[in-house]
């Protein structure tokens, strides 16, 4: 095989470096916070009054889970590829950008129109607290989400 031949080969099956950090932040909330909306989800956390200690505990660990998984796995994609962390956003990266975080605030003021007029009537506590955060987490999961299936299609 030719070396532009190679060449074609690997930048088609080269994953852009924003991409990879897509992915990243994907992976780390789908393994931190899916467990922990499922178990709140399931009653598993006893419903205490507020604050209810242990689920705060249990919301702390998914937060700081997350944050080790996005150092070390963002630490990991800079080393590996450094000049391509350093790049700057050219004209097809701010264009995504700003079509996934147009999309991830749609849902964000969607959501948070929700918690913030309709919950305070029908719901108290850690359900208005979970509703918010889990609607954050969703925001986020369309912003990564965009991101990942734009460079995709262009792929």
């Amino acid at each position: 095989m030719a070396y532009e031949d190679t060449k074609m080969v690997y930048e088609k099956a080269h994953m852009p470096f924003r991409e990879k950090t897509a992915w990243l932040s994907l992976v780390a909330m789908a393994v931190t916070f899916g467990p922990y909306f499922t178990v709140t989800a399931v009653g598993a956390v006893p419903m205490e009054g507020l604050p209810n200690l242990r689920q705060l505990g249990l919301f702390a660990v998914a937060a700081i889970v997350q944050m080790f998984i996005l150092g070390i796995g963002h630490l990991a994609l800079h080393r590996v590829s450094p000049e391509e962390a350093r790049a700057p956003l050219d004209e097809r990266d701010q264009a995504i950008m700003r079509r996934s975080i147009s999309a991830a605030y749609s849902v964000l003021i969607g959501g948070m129109v929700l918690v913030g007029v309709v919950m305070p009537f029908t719901a108290r506590g850690w359900a208005i607290i979970d509703a918010a955060l889990f609607t954050i987490i969703a925001a986020e999961v369309v912003h990564y989400g965009v991101v990942v299936v734009s460079y995709r299609r262009q792929a």
